[in-house]
């Protein structure tokens, strides 16, 4: 199934099961929050999926980040092997080993809404990925288990800000979390109707113009391991947020960083599209 959490304008939050160009509302079967019913989702589908509320076009509603208030969001670095090539070829280290780093969940928006280039910054960079949400409290997963506590995908843009990752921060949480660097949806894609989350095409375009045209099947680290990694460490919640590895044709290695006015639109197969403006940094208001 997917299941969007959107609103109508100047309305509260809802669930609701995307058929085609149209969303139906599943609020009286999933509630309002979809993190908080990951636990138990597998069993709410069928009534769900039966569920006959009120039924509108995607085009008259607001879609919202799927995952409401996720605990942690999580990114791999150079998982993929053309990228880390190419990463290569710029100078940069390579890892080896599976580098994580922290995206703060405040910069998680919606599929629609825009990205905020700041003011401080020429160096706003793009990345396509997988994102793996986590639907089962676990710890100590094996890979050979892991499909088991995956909810489902979401598509997801790990904007980037380089200069604050190369030169600004030891760490590349800074740069990875400003405000609104987080897009992500366009809803969440239920595991099961997802045959093989490691042969997926992707595909981001910026105004129009192919930048990154990958599959999944590149990843270096498949998703299994990086969760079998992961909670050697620590639990992970429903509702957290894994992205996976951007494949080749960032804007890094060549410069060619997003501007003001430009239009990001990521796909992945099956999962849907994301598509988000680039717009200039405005003051804040509550300063």
């Amino acid at each position: 199934m997917k299941i969007a959490r959107f609103h109508l304008p100047d309305g509260p939050s809802r669930l609701g099961r995307v058929e085609g160009d149209e969303v139906v509302d599943v609020t009286s079967v999933l509630g309002t929050s979809l993190r908080a019913v990951l636990p138990v989702l597998d069993g709410l589908l069928p009534e769900a999926q039966a569920c006959v509320g009120a039924r509108y076009a995607l085009d008259e509603v607001v879609l919202e980040a799927p995952i409401d208030s996720p605990q942690k969001y999580l990114g791999i670095g150079m998982n993929y092997a053309a990228h880390a090539e190419e990463a290569r070829a710029a100078g940069i280290p390579v890892p080896t080993s599976q580098m994580w780093f922290n995206k703060q969940v405040s910069c998680i928006v919606g599929p629609h809404e825009n990205i905020v280039k700041p003011d401080l910054s020429d160096e706003l960079d793009y990345e396509i990925e997988l994102g793996v949400v986590i639907g089962q409290r676990c710890k100590d997963v094996k890979a050979a288990d892991a499909r088991s506590v995956i909810a489902g995908y979401v598509v997801t843009n790990d904007v980037s800000v380089r200069d604050w990752l190369a030169k600004r921060s030891p760490t590349f949480t800074l740069g990875k979390s400003f405000d609104t660097h987080g897009p992500m949806g366009p809803w969440l894609t239920t595991d099961d109707e997802v045959a093989d989350p490691l042969d997926l095409q992707m595909q981001l375009t910026v105004n129009g113009e192919i930048r990154q045209d990958w599959r999944t099947d590149d990843m270096i680290y498949d998703i299994y391991e990086q969760i079998e990694y992961l909670t050697q460490v620590f639990t992970l919640m429903p509702g957290d947020v894994l992205a996976t590895g951007t494949p080749a044709g960032i804007g890094a290695p060549t410069g060619n960083f997003l501007k003001v006015g430009d239009v990001v639109r990521a796909e992945i197969e099956g999962l849907g599209v994301i598509e988000n403006r680039v717009v200039a940094q405005q003051p804040d208001s509550a300063s």
